[in-house]
């Protein structure tokens, strides 16, 4: 009753739909908090049999990879990168089992990249292949290729590298712990800016 109840209400609904975007008509829902954000489709891969005879792609949704589950996504500019490379998906892959032990489902690795590039970055990486129908790519963290940037752009982390490594559209350097499409927690590299000649990596590593 009264006015200052109604402002609340106003207010709690403007806070629930602030930042609700519309990419695509086929887009899932990822709640950051008690905020909306739309997140596209995000294509992977399924099966694989060498050399290269047959590989099916397979569309992926965010109820794919969050619905009722507890995940951590770390996300980085690119595969075969160096910083990338030799810490930052290496450090989630030898953590995978010591995360998971503190009531984590799942751990996800995400870059601007297409399918094809994933899979053999994460062979070259020694991570191990899931070949079973339906999987998600490897046996511990599993790759996620964001080749149209959709999901990045979604979530607020796209980043242009033009005179700075030639990289293009990419995602910035971020993780976040996910609690059934809700957002418990996210650290992003500081400070985050367009064209970075630095490449921060310090709150978005599996120690952290």
């Amino acid at each position: 009753n009264g006015p200052f109840p109604k402002r609340r209400a106003i207010a709690f609904l403007m806070s629930r739909f602030t930042l609700a975007f519309a990419f695509s008509l086929r887009a899932k829902i990822l709640l950051i908090g008690s905020v909306r954000c739309c997140v596209p489709l995000v294509v992977g891969f399924e099966e694989r049999n060498p050399p290269l005879t047959h590989i099916s792609l397979s569309v992926r949704t965010t109820d794919d990879y969050f619905k009722n589950k507890r995940v951590v996504v770390f996300a980085l500019p690119g595969a075969f990168t160096p910083t990338c490379s030799t810490s930052h998906l290496p450090g989630y892959e030898s953590s995978y089992n010591e995360i998971l032990a503190n009531g984590i489902d799942e751990v996800y690795c995400l870059s601007v990249n297409d399918a094809f590039v994933m899979r053999q970055w994460g062979l070259h990486q020694g991570l191990t292949e899931d070949e079973t129908p339906g999987s998600l790519g490897f046996t511990k963290v599993k790759l996620i290729p964001d080749g149209a940037a959709e999901f990045t752009r979604a979530m607020g982390m796209s980043t242009e590298w033009t005179t700075e490594r030639g990289f293009g559209e990419r995602s910035w350097r971020y993780s976040m712990v996910v609690d059934n499409g809700v957002i418990e927690k996210m650290f992003v590299e500081e400070p985050k800016i367009q064209n970075s000649g630095p490449d921060p990596f310090d709150v978005s590593d599996a120690e952290t």
